[in-house]
């Protein structure tokens, strides 16, 4: 028998864990070994803190999608549910500011992969500003259209682009494994803090390659048999993360001293280069380039089905909530990329670019506070259901106080100056839900 014409319009269970591989591994995880190599061999525990965190979070997402089966917005429609109209607007309304500010970012570290091939996309003078800047706007309009034909169209891009951009990651992280030195991991603790605030701070700076875990359950409508392929996507899109990460970071420390893995800027090259011999640097960045520009497809694909979810509850523009022919939420996603063009051009212009650091280092925090109210509500949903299992009950609500105290932490990290904007950030969204009340009352 054929599959039936609606679930033909609907993701799989690999093109959805593919979104969550694929929006979770981006550019930065191939620059991640140098920046830990500064705390030695001791940041692989910060590794499996955040990893640790990660999972309790995984779990609870997935644990929420069967909760509330086939409902858009992930993050946004669980806390609504669980504090009201007014929380999940300013959860959504900072999501939605991480989402093309990231895509920003992302947009910019496809185009720095890029000139390994096009030396013409690197330089400071004017032609190479227009060069780059042009060549960002392609990737972000190509892919706009990619996800404006329907999310089926979408999700194959997705799986293609993740499964390409696995493969050097997955052969560093295995082939190095062999390549390994003991002395490179001697001391353990070379960045000259305690233990604890070496363990703290690499988890820290780790978490934040765990952002996107929740992209299974916010186009939880398009996804197929929701019930059971958003929960498989997410954890087993954890898990495949994890294990890449992870023995990825330990080949790459331990294949590159630590004094030099500093200062590198492409240690995966550089790991490459050690165990293939030279030339291999190129299908790394190879490797670099597919990563920032299959996580630039996942994203572009979720800034669109953010704004359509709080516009279906009233709670946004309408012009959001509009699909087109192949029932996508077209107008939020090329919206959302006039705003991502708009961001990344100003990365190239001077004066602005510290600025646009800062707003990425914002639109970080932006994604944890979803985190932190989606696990609170999940608890609120259970209580409110009142199932007589109390010994169910209990565990559930013990894993998600973990998962709470995870994202607590995780933002407390970000530091006091990062937190007190981003408050600012989610509260200048407050006027802009007065005025959508105010209209949906007259």
């Amino acid at each position: 028998m054929g599959e039936p014409s609606s679930m033909k319009s609907k993701l799989g269970l690999w093109a959805t864990t593919s979104l969550v591989v694929g929006n979770m591994i981006g550019a930065g995880i191939f620059m991640m070994p140098s920046a830990l190599a500064a705390y030695g061999g001791i940041s692989l525990v910060g590794w499996i803190f955040s990893a640790l965190g990660a999972f309790l979070m995984a779990i609870v997402f997935s644990r929420l999608s069967k909760l509330l089966p086939g409902v858009n917005g992930g993050p946004y429609a669980y806390t609504r549910r669980g504090f009201g109209d007014f929380m999940g607007f300013l959860v959504a309304w900072g999501y939605w500011i991480s989402i093309w500010c990231t895509n920003a970012a992302i947009a910019v570290s496809l185009v720095s992969a890029l000139s390994t091939f096009l030396p013409i996309l690197n330089g400071a003078h004017l032609s190479n500003a227009i060069a780059s800047a042009f060549t960002g706007l392609s990737a972000i309009w190509f892919l706009t259209w990619i996800n404006t034909r329907g999310i089926v169209t979408s999700g194959k891009m997705q799986l293609a682009t993740t499964i390409l951009k696995l493969v050097p990651l997955v052969v560093i992280a295995f082939a190095g494994l062999f390549f390994i030195k003991p002395s490179n991991f001697v001391p353990f603790n070379i960045s000259g803090s305690s233990t604890f605030s070496a363990v703290t701070a690499t988890a820290a700076m780790t978490l934040f390659a765990f952002l996107g875990i929740e992209c299974a359950t916010i186009p939880a409508g398009n996804v197929g048999n929701p019930e059971k392929n958003i929960p498989k996507a997410t954890l087993i899109g954890t898990l495949i993360t994890t294990l890449v990460y992870i023995l990825g970071t330990v080949s790459v420390l331990g294949i590159i001293p630590a004094a030099s893995l500093q200062h590198s800027v492409t240690p995966f090259a550089d790991a490459a280069t050690k165990i293939f011999g030279k030339g291999s640097q190129y299908w790394i960045s190879a490797g670099v380039a597919i990563a920032a520009f299959g996580a630039l497809n996942g994203w572009i694909l979720i800034q669109g089905q953010i704004p359509y979810a709080i516009a279906k509850d009233k709670l946004f523009p309408a012009i959001f909530g509009k699909e087109n022919k192949t029932g996508t939420p077209s107008n939020g996603i090329i919206i959302g990329s006039v705003l991502v063009s708009l961001i990344m051009i100003m990365n190239y212009t001077k004066g602005l670019v510290e600025q646009f650091r800062f707003l990425v280092l914002l639109s970080t925090l932006t994604s944890l506070v979803p985190y932190l109210f989606s696990m609170a509500s999940y608890i609120i949903i259970r209580l409110q259901q009142k199932q007589v299992n109390n010994k169910n009950m209990v565990s559930s609500i013990m894993l998600a106080l973990f998962a709470f105290a995870f994202s607590f932490w995780a933002i407390a990290g970000a530091g006091q100056e990062i937190v007190y904007w981003g408050f600012l950030l989610l509260m200048a969204g407050v006027p802009f839900y007065v005025w959508i009340i105010r209209n949906k009352k007259t």
